[in-house]
């Protein structure tokens, strides 16, 4: 009886020491465990007249634009450095020309992000995280395959440049929406230049598959 009665309370001792350190091990966690701060966007004092809410709207929109027009700059000197074939130098001279008009767009996205207060995130890190572009073929080297991929890549990203225009647009920033009619004006152009290096047949499967 008086062992019954020891393996009892040794249990009861157990359960209660268990109890206790499942307790502490709750209010460490809820107490000592740092809450995720939501991140706030940085905006720097300015004495532009647009409301600091159409501001904030804008530099959103913007800054993954940013992010798009730096990675196809770097799409476009890939295409640059490694394209091959009997057309090299046409080819070769036209995306470094193309290259050099993504790079003024990626500049006016960028001047106008900090004309507004924002925080221009032009970084490899920054780009990397934002960009919504497709990454870049890296086995090519026929100078069609790269004109349909710098193509596509331009296309894509004037896709993003339309919606900017419309949502800026809407939240009333003339500015920002002339600024990125311009932009995707001189692209569209670029790509025209580009595609015109399509064969036939390439341009005739790629309307099959649209």
């Amino acid at each position: 009886m008086v062992k019954g009665f020891l393996f009892h309370y040794i249990d009861f001792f157990v359960d209660t020491l268990s109890g206790a350190k499942r307790l502490l091990y709750l209010y460490h966690k809820r107490y000592s465990t740092p809450k995720p701060q939501r991140k706030a966007c940085f905006m720097h004092p300015t004495k532009n007249d647009m409301p600091l809410k159409t501001r904030t709207e804008v530099i959103s929109l913007l800054a993954p634009l940013l992010a798009d027009a730096i990675a196809l700059k770097l799409q476009t000197k890939q295409a640059h450095w490694n394209v091959k074939g009997e057309n090299f130098i046409a080819m070769h001279e036209l995306f470094d020309k193309v290259a050099a008009e993504v790079e003024d767009a990626a500049d006016m996205i960028a001047e106008r992000i900090v004309q507004l207060g924002g925080e221009a995130k032009g970084t490899a890190h920054a780009v990397a995280k934002q960009s919504r572009l497709l990454e870049y073929p890296y086995t090519i080297a026929n100078g069609e395959k790269h004109v349909f991929a710098l193509s596509s890549a331009i296309a894509a990203f004037n896709e993003n440049g339309r919606e900017g225009i419309d949502k800026t647009d809407e939240a009333g920033d003339a500015i920002t929406t002339d600024m990125l009619t311009g932009i995707v004006r001189g692209l569209d152009k670029q790509m025209w230049f580009v595609e015109s290096h399509l064969k036939e047949t390439e341009q005739k499967s790629q309307r099959k598959a649209g």
